[in-house]
């Protein structure tokens, strides 16, 4: 899963409309947050450090929940901007998570050990849960029995 890395105002503009996560590396404005859902019509999640979320007005935050725009707490660390716009979700954190649900294991535990590990968010991690592409590796290696 790949998560857009957005450092400026000045980038939202030339996002591409099919972006559905959004880490907003800059402390937005409310004209921000409505340029960028107006830019990004497929916009399912805005993740903020946690400083900037603090920030954030009530009036946005009640806006992205009305456009059904999750609005996450976190971060992208070690992330380089200058390398790539996009932050990869690593392939074992991704392992793991299918692992341990095709194991049985309920979502909000699976959530609350793999935000330890991985340093992503609980919040982002029952989104990746709740995601049909979790299971694409899990259902290719099935159809070839």
């Amino acid at each position: 899963m790949k998560i857009r890395v957005v450092s400026s105002r000045d980038e939202i503009l030339s996002l591409n409309p099919n972006e559905k996560v959004i880490h907003l590396a800059f402390r937005p404005s409310n004209k921000d947050i409505f340029l960028l859902v107006e830019t990004c019509p497929k916009l399912e999640i805005v993740q903020l450090p946690s400083s900037y979320q603090r920030t954030m007005s009530k009036s946005m935050e009640m806006f992205l929940e009305m456009q059904k725009i999750q609005l996450i707490e976190g971060d992208v660390w070690g992330h380089r901007k200058d390398i790539n716009e996009y932050y990869t979700v690593p392939s074992s954190v991704m392992n793991k998570i299918r692992n341990m649900k095709v194991d049985g294991i309920p979502n909000d535990k699976i959530a609350e050990k793999m935000s330890k590990e991985s340093k992503l968010n609980q919040k982002m991690i029952l989104y990746i849960l709740n995601k049909k592409y979790i299971f694409a590796g899990v259902l290719r290696s099935f159809s070839s029995w």
